[in-house]
C-alpha cells in the first residue's frame, strides 16, 4: 500500500528506502467522493496531501459567491503544502474533489519534524515548496502576459486531457476567462 506514494515522491526528489520508510510509518490513506471538500477556508487543517488518484482543485469564493479556481491537481501529485495553504493553523483556501479521489496524508507537524531530522526528507520538502512557488509565479506571468489562446495551450501542456475530465467553468475560471470565451478558444484551436 505504501508504494502508492513512492512514484509521487520520486517525481520530486528521490530519497533512500531508509528515509522513505520514515514517511511510510506516518502516512494514512483517505478517500473523498466527487464534490467533497478536502479543506475549506477557516477550517483547521494540519495535513500534507499526496494525491494518488483522481483530480481536485483549489479555489476561493468571490464576494458575489462565485468560485475562482486557483489550481488543479491531477493523479500522482502533491497538493499545495500546508505552509502555503494555512495561516494560524486554519485553511486560507478551499480544495474540492472533482472526481472520486484517493490521497495519502501525513500530519504536517510530524512531516516538519522529519524534515529537521532527515536531510533527504528536508530536501524533498523544500523542493515541493520551490515547485509550488514556481507554479504560482508561472501562472501569474501567464495570466498577465499571454493571450487566451496561449493560456489554453499552456493549460493543455500542463494538464493533458483536462478539458475532457473537469467542468469547463472550472477551466475558464483557472484561465481568467468566461466560459463563453473558453468555448470560442476551444473551437478555434
Amino acid at each position: 500500500m505504501c508504494d502508492k506514494i513512492r512514484p509521487i515522491i520520486d517525481s520530486v526528489a528521490s530519497i533512500s528506502t531508509k528515509s522513505l520508510n520514515k514517511l511510510y510509518n506516518v502516512v494514512e490513506y483517505v478517500s473523498f467522493k466527487e464534490g467533497e471538500l478536502i479543506t475549506s477556508v477557516g477550517q483547521k487543517n494540519n495535513l500534507e496531501y499526496f494525491l494518488i488518484d483522481g483530480i481536485c482543485k483549489s479555489f476561493l469564493y468571490t464576494p458575489e459567491g462565485e468560485d475562482v479556481t486557483i489550481s488543479f491537481f491531477m493523479s500522482s501529485s502533491i497538493l499545495s503544502p500546508s505552509t502555503t495553504r494555512n495561516k494560524d493553523g486554519r485553511s486560507i483556501i478551499n480544495i474540492r474533489a472533482l472526481t472520486d479521489i484517493e490521497v495519502a496524508t501525513i500530519d504536517a507537524n510530524i512531516f516538519e519534524n522529519l524534515m529537521v531530522e532527515d536531510l533527504e526528507i528536508r530536501h524533498f520538502g523544500n523542493t515541493v515548496l520551490r515547485n509550488e512557488l514556481m507554479a504560482k509565479v508561472q501562472k501569474e506571468i501567464a495570466l498577465a502576459s499571454l493571450k487566451g489562446k496561449d493560456r489554453l495551450l499552456l493549460l493543455r501542456q500542463k494538464f493533458p486531457n483536462i478539458e475532457n475530465l473537469v467542468p469547463h467553468a472550472d477551466i475558464a475560471s483557472y484561465m481568467g476567462l468566461t466560459t463563453i470565451s473558453l468555448s470560442r478558444l476551444r473551437k478555434s484551436s
